[in-house]
């Protein structure tokens, strides 16, 4: 019965967003009420899954009982749950806070939209075949062009048309490894790639290589890595900040996809170019952080920079990197998250249209939103006592082995220095200078502190994962060493000691 429940987080969002289509033109409410009722659906489903994947079972579900590699299979192991669990919690809160702001009904189709984003989201990480990750990435990106224009606007039309064609040459991209790596390995099923990968003839190796290294340019894309990244400040800064929030995790897609398909199926020499493009892409995260002027911006390069991070930890590609990693792939989506739903706040809060770092008459709710700012900027940064500490400590310790170590070290703790004097700044400007002169607009929505409660989740949730850091990091590195186990990976999916079934 539970490998059934492996199809539910695909099949909950599916029927959720068609519902909610049902009440599109009146009684839209009752299309949040499904929507929200559906994601906390599957905040249930995905702890129930962790549970069971937290035995150490590698659990493949073959859609129509249809064999891999022949037919569809769905994976279910410890990384793969977790990240499920991580984006329901993200959608919940936002979901949330979409509904308590009224964002959800300043344009059509919204709730629609936010479940099929999380379909696509939960596909990609449930999928065992690359050509269905393919499908999962598009049915993820076709959803997000529509939030991204929710709320219309001249700058976010701009936004979304780069932000469209950029995906749609990654798209292309991604065709043409598959096509590749099909064509020397005869099979799109990671775990039988794997397998056949691993007795190629010499002559074919080079061949793998290249298709291992264009998808990892692919999913570098999808993470906004160096020299990639550019698309990504315009388009969250342009977004609703409460869908750049949902956009967190889309970033972690481009991650997973590099940590089940890179020791899997390549090895790490398919990732040469991913360490110093990782440094590279940290220094001009925190870098436009500290020159921001405006809230969005100043998000999204935080987001970029704090993804870098968690990327060169990847890049160690051994299981004390990994771990690290792990720990701080839930970190930086919720704090990156959490930011963006505070910025909304403030923007709607102090009531000055555009998110300019600018001092402000003092406004109700500032000395709650300061605070709230303060923890943040703490996360995001890596300081005690909240998780982001545990996490850049880990990643400190982990590099201690590598060659790269003095790089890492230097960019690292650099980084975290000109983070926390950007937040500083932002900070100071913010909550501790005030100007009678910029207007108050008259018709400023007066603050709800039930606006609040979402954010305050995802800070009860960092808080949560600080002090739960012993059975967090025993899970984590469980996991990195289940990632590495690539045999226990192909047995468990083909069913066989030598993982070839049929052949």
């Amino acid at each position: 019965m539970i490998d059934a429940l492996i199809v539910g987080p695909l099949l909950l969002p599916a029927f959720a967003g068609t519902a909610t289509l049902l009440f599109w033109l009146r009684y839209r409410w009752i299309g949040a009420i499904i929507s929200i009722a559906s994601i906390m659906g599957l905040v249930a489903l995905a702890i129930t899954l962790m549970v069971q994947a937290a035995s150490g079972e590698v659990i493949a579900y073959a859609l129509g009982d249809w064999p891999a590699p022949f037919g569809i299979v769905l994976v279910l192991d410890r990384l793969s749950a977790l990240m499920l669990l991580l984006t329901a919690l993200l959608g919940l809160a936002v979901a949330v806070h979409a509904t308590l702001t009224g964002l959800d009904r300043k344009g059509w189709h919204f709730h629609a939209l936010f479940q099929f984003q999380l379909l696509g989201v939960n596909g990609a990480f449930l999928t065992g075949d690359l050509f269905n990750l393919f499908v999962f990435f598009e049915v993820l990106l076709i959803a997000s062009y529509g939030l991204m224009l929710h709320g219309q606007g001249a700058r976010r039309l701009t936004a979304g048309v780069q932000y469209v064609i950029v995906n749609l040459i990654g798209s292309t991209l991604f065709l043409i490894a598959l096509g590749l790596l099909y064509g020397v390995t005869g099979t799109l099923n990671m775990a039988d790639m794997a397998a056949r990968a691993a007795a190629l003839p010499a002559g074919d190796q080079g061949l793998l290589r290249a298709g291992g290294l264009l998808l990892t340019v692919v999913f570098g894309l999808k993470a906004a890595l160096l020299p990639l990244h550019l698309w990504l400040p315009r388009t969250y800064a342009a977004a609703a900040p409460a869908v750049a929030a949902l956009f967190a995790i889309m970033t972690k897609v481009g991650a997973y996809a590099i940590i089940r398909t890179i020791p899997l199926i390549f090895g790490d020499g398919a990732s040469m170019f991913l360490l110093p493009a990782a440094l590279g892409t940290m220094l001009i995260g925190f870098v436009g952080l500290l020159a921001a002027r405006g809230l969005g911006d100043l998000a999204a390069f935080a987001l970029i920079g704090s993804t870098a991070t968690l990327l060169t930890a990847i890049a160690l590609f051994d299981e004390p990197g990994m771990a690290a990693a792990l720990y701080y792939l839930p970190h930086t989506t919720i704090s990156a998250a959490l930011l963006f739903l505070t910025i909304d706040l403030i923007v709607r809060w102090r009531g000055i249209e555009g998110g300019a770092i600018v001092p402000t008459p003092h406004y109700k709710g500032q000395g709650w939103l300061g605070f709230q700012f303060l923890a943040v900027a703490v996360a995001l940064v890596g300081l005690p006592p909240l998780s982001g500490f545990i996490g850049k400590l880990l990643i400190l310790q982990a590099a201690a082995a590598s060659p790269y170590m003095v790089a890492i070290w230097v960019m690292v703790l650099g980084t975290s220095l000109l983070g926390l004097i950007g937040l500083a700044r932002a900070g100071s400007t913010l909550f501790w200078k005030e100007d009678a002169s910029p207007p108050i607009a008259d018709d400023r929505p007066v603050p709800r502190a039930v606006e609040a409660l979402p954010a305050c989740f995802l800070l009860a949730l960092l808080a949560a994962f600080t002090v739960l850091a012993g059975p967090a990091t025993a899970y984590m590195e469980a996991t990195s060493a289940q990632i590495f186990d690539t045999a226990g990976y192909v047995r468990s999916v083909l069913g066989s000691e030598d993982g070839r079934v049929g052949r």
